[in-house]
């Protein structure tokens, strides 16, 4: 039998188990916080800056840290926008430029608060290696390159196959370019750090507890769930890929797609001589479906793939867990990549579902005239933009100015995706037009019509 996700997720297998006690009865609070992930716990501890005499609840439907903040990589980059190119086509390049120093000072400031509070995640600013394994992907490197200087990030550096294979000894690599601020963590050990900063800060923190809905409670509004419920007069949803289960408005603005990822037995010294790798850099390659992947504290190798899989109807639950498909997949493109280490064995293997938009970028909006904020739409870039997102959330509860609120991705919604049967019938055709680019083909009429509609898939 397939393991759950609690056993099989490598950084959720090694949590210390000890949680909060569930809700039980009735609570009043100024903000109650739906989802103990990434999102939950920034805007708590926003909130809780912002306004130290708050009274905040976070409730959890399982434990800190158990969906995507839990199951990815655990590589931190200042992207906000999947590339700066498709920021500039969704928003323009003064805002695009805006975006791309808010992304490199919002990783700066998140770095400092865990240092500062001491919050120990096995955090190592690395840099990320976007590696080329064609030339074609080179040639899109040069144009990532120029692209992020003309907006004033000059710190990105191109290798050249030489330069590359010396730090991972991949005969694979026709060049890379290297982003020195990215760093590398334990995304478990990273939330249960952020829940005892906001208890600290005395947010109230309640998990296993199931919310099943919203309603008005005078001019605040009431969140229900199975042991109880919090009156507030203000409710965020921060569940992300969860988020149409309780408001299914929101079922058109985003679909969940299911990354799976495997982590590797520690490797040998010997294995690690083979591998170079001794930065130690995260590393992505220039695909559209690409694979990511990094070294833990232990010397494990964590090797996923973006190539996600949709299940029809915006299913999330414990049967998408595993797909026997994609860890042998993700087994064969590691030996691709590593020949010399066929053999190693991936002892963990787990999947988890991200929240996608139609322009990659996350939006926010309000539902119950107001009482009930919400924002998601993190695609794979969660870890740290989330901590931005909190910052925006934080204002928006408390009705507080900030320039971040005057921003596009904040102010305008992406486009909606079609209803069922038509959308599972757009992600398998863009699927297979994906697939033919990364093969080396040139990007087909449908990519080309989706970039003309502002939906970058093909970026």
């Amino acid at each position: 039998m397939e393991r759950p996700v609690e056993e099989s997720c490598y950084w959720l297998a090694r949590a210390p188990r000890e949680g909060a006690e569930p809700l039980q009865g009735k609570l009043e609070a100024d903000v109650a916080i739906v989802g103990g992930g990434f999102t939950g716990l920034w805007t708590a501890l926003h909130l809780a800056r912002l306004e130290p005499r708050l009274q905040v609840v976070v409730l959890e439907q399982q434990c800190v840290g158990y969906g995507a903040s839990g199951r990815n990589a655990g590589m931190l980059s200042e992207s906000i926008d999947h590339s700066h190119a498709l920021a500039a086509a969704h928003f323009g390049e003064r805002e695009a430029a805006r975006l791309a120093a808010l992304g490199r000072d919002n990783v700066d400031q998140m770095l400092n608060f865990l240092d500062e509070r001491g919050i120990e995640c096995d955090v190592e600013r690395t840099g990320l290696l976007t590696v080329a394994l064609l030339p074609s992907q080179l040639e899109s490197l040069k144009a990532a390159r120029d692209c992020a200087s003309a907006l004033g990030m000059t710190h990105h550096v191109l290798l050249d196959a030489a330069e590359v294979r010396a730090e991972i000894h991949c005969a694979r690599y026709q060049g890379a370019l290297f982003n020195p601020n990215a760093a590398i963590l334990d995304p478990v050990r990273l939330a249960l750090g952020l829940r005892r900063e906001a208890r600290k800060a005395g947010v109230v923190v309640h998990e296993r507890t199931r919310v099943t809905g919203f309603e008005p409670a005078g001019s605040g509004v009431r969140v229900r769930s199975t042991g109880g419920e919090v009156v507030a007069r203000r409710a965020v949803l921060a569940t992300n890929a969860y988020s149409h289960f309780l408001l299914r408005r929101l079922r058109h603005r985003f679909i969940p797609l299911y990354d799976y990822v495997l982590a590797s037995e520690p490797l040998s010294a010997a294995q690690r001589q083979v591998l170079g790798w001794r930065r130690r850099q995260g590393v992505t390659d220039a695909r559209s479906f690409f694979k990511y992947y990094r070294l833990t504290a232990d010397d494990r190798i964590v090797w996923g793939t973006s190539e996600a899989a949709y299940y029809p109807g915006n299913r999330v639950d414990t049967s998408c867990d595993h797909s026997e498909r994609h860890y042998r997949a993700l087994r064969e493109s590691f030996v691709r990549h590593f020949p010399e280490l066929d053999g190693l064995e991936f002892p963990y293997a787990w999947g988890g579902a991200i929240d996608a938009t139609t322009r990659f970028t996350p939006f926010f909006g309000t539902a119950l005239r107001g009482r009930v904020l919400y924002g998601l739409g993190f695609t794979g870039h969660g870890l740290g933009t989330t901590h931005l997102a909190g910052r925006v959330l934080a204002h928006l509860a408390l009705e507080r100015s900030s320039e971040i609120l005057d921003l596009e991705m904040v102010r305008r919604k992406p486009l909606p995706y079609p209803p069922e049967p038509l959308r599972s019938l757009a992600v398998r055709a863009v699927t297979r037009a994906l697939r033919r680019v990364d093969e080396g083909a040139r990007p087909g009429f449908l990519l080309r019509l989706l970039d003309v509609l502002g939906i970058g898939l093909s970026s």
